[in-house]
């Protein structure tokens, strides 16, 4: 698939971020404000480079140049950064699928549009798969709900998280009269899990390594499938 390059939030961006290895005198103070980002950050930046796993308090203290101590102020444990690092990577998904929604053209009948913002969302969540799969993993290699009480901080630049974003797509369709009403209700959940599976099965499992082009011709067929399925 195509390379992309995703925009995390201003408020998590990684410029503050120490590169491994660079040298760093712990602080215990830190200037107003500026602390919790610089961890966060740093957890981003772990995330983008291995994961969920990879998340960890002490190291994310010493990117940032602080003491281990003083991460305790923002962060209660592991677990509150992972949370903050995993909405952060949510709502660059969310991006993702806004980013392909803006090259969706602005011709074609309502029928067309409906269908071309589906399969735009369904793109840009294996193309994000490919080009961040670290911050994928932490995304969705979780418990938790984009759906319930959703977090504001998962949604997108148009505040929506990826869960609405298929939704929407979705309410489109049957706006559009391309999707009959009694055949909407769940059609969001065996959309992602078909999209979901693919991603994975091309990161982590038999598809793994399969060259681009051809992935990119799996990942359209998918979306003619997922299409024809609803």
């Amino acid at each position: 698939m195509n390379s992309v390059h995703i925009e995390i939030p201003m408020s998590v961006t990684t410029r503050n971020s120490a590169t491994p290895g660079s040298p760093s005198s712990p602080r215990s103070t830190y200037r107003h404000g500026d602390l919790r980002r610089a961890l966060l950050d740093a957890g981003i930046e772990l995330a983008r480079q291995g994961g969920p796993d990879a998340v960890v308090l002490r190291e994310a203290t010493r990117r940032a140049g602080v003491a281990p101590n003083a991460a305790y102020r923002h962060f209660a444990n592991r677990q509150d950064l992972l949370a903050a690092v995993r909405a952060a990577a949510v709502a660059a998904v969310a991006q993702a699928m806004e980013a392909e929604m803006a090259d969706v053209p602005t011709g074609g009948t309502p029928t067309e549009q409906a269908h071309a913002r589906v399969r735009a969302v369904g793109a840009g969540y294996m193309r994000f798969a490919h080009a961040e799969t670290g911050l994928f993993r932490t995304a969705f290699g979780g418990q938790f709900s984009v759906e319930q009480n959703p977090d504001p901080a998962m949604g997108g630049l148009t505040g929506l998280n990826p869960f609405e974003h298929l939704s929407a797509a979705l309410d489109d369709l049957v706006t559009a009269g391309a999707l009959p009403p009694e055949r909407r209700q769940g059609a969001e959940y065996l959309a992602w899990s078909t999209v979901h599976g693919m991603a994975l099965l091309s990161i982590d499992g038999p598809l793994r390594g399969t060259p681009a082009d051809m992935l990119q011709l799996l990942g359209q067929r998918l979306l003619d499938m997922v299409e024809r399925g609803l």
